[in-house]
């Protein structure tokens, strides 16, 4: 995918993310990180660099999401897909790039709410620099990665560079939306991003 197209992406990924939410959590929203955890703390590299082999689970033990993933491509019109509305205990990594444990940005994705309460990201906005995240691929490799750094965005201020530019080791962000619920737009105001390095692989 060219340069261009990766920055199309991700801006349609970060519209499709914040239009899903229902604001079912009263107007302060979900939980939001501090302002501290946003500073990059560098978590070292480590593990070999993987063959491209599909995830098939997610978990951030620290706060309880341990989630099956489905492959996310593009929609019909171009727009990057979003994991179903009907399932909100599955995340969904977007399979045009790299996948975790291969070198590059491997980004995943989660509702935040749904009709049923909160989905599977609903917490992100709790997890901290230092915390693991363990990405299990169909090959039965465990990426492990740790995260070293969380922010709340605008959504109108997506960091496309940041979240979908090039890394010369594997790394994964995790995405999904916060902040306010505007009930005019029906969607919330902001993205929540984790940004992690691959510490280990088992």
């Amino acid at each position: 995918m060219t340069r261009l197209l990766w920055a199309v992406a991700a801006v349609l990924l970060a519209a499709g993310l914040t239009t899903v939410g229902l604001g079912l959590r009263g107007p302060d929203g979900p939980p939001r990180p501090p302002a501290w955890a946003a500073a990059t703390r560098p978590a070292g590299h480590g593990g070999p660099v993987l063959p491209r082999s599909a995830p098939v689970l997610v978990a951030v033990p620290s706060i309880g999401v341990r989630a099956p993933l489905t492959g996310l491509g593009l929609d019909p019109d171009g727009s990057v897909q979003v994991p179903a509305a009907d399932r909100p205990g599955e995340a969904g990594w977007y399979d045009r790039g790299p996948a975790p444990g291969e070198r590059g940005a491997a980004v995943i994705l989660g509702h935040v709410d749904s009709p049923k309460g909160a989905a599977v990201f609903y917490d992100l906005g709790r997890l901290r620099p230092g915390r693991r995240v363990e990405v299990t691929r169909a090959d039965g490799r465990v990426a492990v990665f740790t995260v070293e750094s969380v922010e709340r965005v605008a959504k109108d201020r997506f960091p496309t560079e940041r979240v979908y530019g090039p890394l010369d080791h594997p790394g994964l962000r995790l995405v999904t939306c916060g902040g306010s619920f505007d009930r005019k737009q029906h969607s919330y105001r902001d993205n929540i991003i984790v940004y992690a390095a691959q510490t280990s692989v088992r």
